[in-house]
């Protein structure tokens, strides 16, 4: 596909793109859309944060729905889209990217720690509620298949996935991070995300406001299409549309 020419040059000119990801970035990997026509969410309801921490039947829960998802996120790869944005990061374009997906493919496709706010956490890891330890979820998703228990830190607390659940706080530092980078960013684009899910996605609108080229990719309508800040809308799917304009502007970098 022949990249659209105006994408390409945004992404050639910015030094400091502030990318905004959602479900659509990551379906190609085989990681299901949850909030979708055919999401998970409307075969499953969420465990909440508070009835997880106060509530055994809650945990087995969470534990069952994470163990029964866990083999499709170990497995899957990053996308051309993944991997062109950290193209990017990789020769100073990208400022920060944001991601509303829990399934660590940024990182794998290789965005460095310092360039990523995963701000919905991630499947990656597990973390004791207690103590804050993050550990490598392969061994917990064994015990619990192996004895039907929600596994325990060393400290005593509570483990669990290292995502952010219904009703759980958003981390504060993280929602730091990413408004400072919609403040000082020169190009905000979005992939794959409906735009619906708020706070984070008043994020590319702190950028909008100040003048700043707004890109919106994405197959089907977005919560942010008509606003007057959007320089350029695509519509489509985002591994057509994305990779080539990218590796377009890298070529002419």
């Amino acid at each position: 596909m022949v990249p659209d020419p105006t994408l390409v040059e945004l992404l050639r000119q910015s030094q400091k793109i502030l990318f905004f990801t959602g479900a659509g970035i990551s379906t190609d990997s085989g990681i299901p859309d949850f909030r979708g026509p055919q999401g998970v969410w409307k075969n499953r309801q969420p465990v909440y944060y508070h009835d997880f921490m106060n509530s055994h039947a809650a945990r087995i829960e969470h534990w069952d729905f994470k163990l029964e998802g866990w083999q499709l996120f170990r497995n899957a790869r990053p996308t051309p889209a993944h991997k062109a944005i950290a193209r990017l990061g990789a020769i100073g374009h990208v400022l920060l990217v944001v991601t509303q997906n829990i399934d660590g493919l940024h990182s794998a496709a290789g965005t460095p720690r310092d360039q990523l706010v995963e701000i919905h956490g991630t499947n990656a890891e597990i973390q004791c509620q207690s103590c804050g330890e993050r550990t490598e979820p392969e061994p917990h998703y064994r015990a619990f298949a192996e004895i039907r228990e929600p596994p325990a830190c060393h400290c005593g607390g509570l483990l669990k996935a290292a995502t952010i659940s219904f009703g759980q706080d958003l981390v504060a530092e993280d929602m730091q991070r990413a408004s400072e980078s919609a403040e000082n960013t020169d190009l905000v684009v979005t992939l794959g995300s409906t735009l619906s899910v708020y706070p984070a996605a008043f994020l590319p609108l702190i950028a909008c406001e100040r003048g700043v080229p707004y890109v919106i990719v994405n197959r089907g309508e977005t919560a942010h299409d008509h606003h007057a800040g959007v320089r350029l809308r695509l519509e489509g799917d985002v591994q057509e549309l994305f990779p080539p304009a990218a590796n377009a502007a890298l070529e002419a970098s």
